[in-house]
């Protein structure tokens, strides 16, 4: 386990580093992302590997062994880079505050968002669907405005678990070796953690695997954003959040999603329709409003901002206590 002060300094410094400058779009339209080739890898082995002919077991035995040697080089890697950044002094820490600050995603994720308020406003309805499109993967043109709003805001507060603060904690405890395996598996899990019939029993350890790693930072995160929302609320709504949370389909997405409702005073999840198929799915925070605009989306934002924040600070004061003890 990675916990040294150099560690946290490099953490605070990409926290900072991503949430001001977020991704350097200049240069992903001349190499590929890191994320992008971690795909390219995954892709590869599932048309090796995941051979639709063969038995549901060895499928599922084969899907295991694919993720398990990708996070194992990945941790090789991962290890090699930080190795070499040691012996560099302090080019190397500001090389790894740079690597680490890739593999975040504040300012990206907010953009993203904050495009399908934008869009909604100028564009109208068809504007707002065509945005939301781009960072969820329902089918968008069924949604009204309330929809594109709410699949907006649940794609927001579950990303800031799995697109910062999972992969922050993850490089906290275990160095760029946990970061560069938990993003592999994030990846994986995103790419071929469906339970479609192609991917259902070859990405069944990719999934499984994922919902553990993102068990604690998804309960982390619902945790400060709920410490966003107003002091004689929070213990109200720290009760509430768990009944809430398991009304998701996910372990862990319910738990960001859920805290994000609560604070907004909103209702989130509900009925929605992936391709063709209708998932009738319960509100969480059922009370809350179900009627939403543009400006809860806004509202959703200036959230998650303190919530990132807050988990930088409390980093920083990991930091002062490691010098401390």
């Amino acid at each position: 386990m990675i916990l040294g002060t150099s560690t946290i300094s490099i953490l605070i410094l990409a926290l900072v580093l991503d949430r001001l400058a977020g991704e350097p779009d200049w240069l992903w339209r001349r190499v590929p992302h890191p994320v992008v080739w971690f795909g390219q890898i995954i892709t590869l082995c599932e048309k090796r590997f995941n051979c639709q002919q063969a038995h549901e077991v060895q499928r599922e035995k084969w899907g295991f062994g694919v993720i398990a040697m990708l996070m194992i080089v990945s941790i090789v890697i991962g290890w090699v880079i930080s190795v070499v950044f040691s012996q560099m002094g302090a080019i190397g820490m500001l090389l790894e505050v740079c690597i680490v600050a890739v593999f975040l995603a504040q300012k990206s994720l907010a953009d993203h968002v904050r495009n399908v308020a934008s869009a909604l406003r100028q564009r109208g309805l068809e504007g707002g669907r065509s945005a939301v499109a781009m960072i969820v993967g329902r089918n968008t043109q069924t949604l009204d405005e309330s929809g594109v709003c709410r699949a907006a805001i649940e794609s927001l507060a579950e990303n800031a678990s799995d697109g910062v603060m999972a992969p922050a904690f993850w490089y906290l405890f275990f160095g760029l070796p946990g970061l560069f395996a938990y993003k592999m598996l994030n990846t994986a899990d995103s790419m071929i953690g469906h339970k479609s019939p192609r991917y259902r029993a070859f990405g069944r350890a990719s999934a499984q695997l994922d919902d553990l790693a993102n068990w604690l930072p998804a309960r982390l995160t619902a945790g400060l954003i709920l410490l966003t929302g107003g002091i004689s609320d929070i213990e109200e709504n720290a009760v509430t959040l768990p009944r809430n949370a398991r009304l998701h389909r996910s372990p862990n997405a319910g738990w960001p999603e859920s805290a994000m409702a609560l604070v907004l005073g909103v209702a989130l999840g509900g009925p929605r329709v992936y391709d063709d198929d209708k998932a009738d799915e319960p509100f969480m925070n059922p009370s809350g409003r179900q009627t939403l605009s543009a400006l809860d989306i806004e509202s959703a934002l200036k959230v998650f901002a303190r919530a990132m924040l807050l988990g930088t600070v409390l980093v920083a004061v990991l930091a002062v206590l490691t010098l401390i003890f």
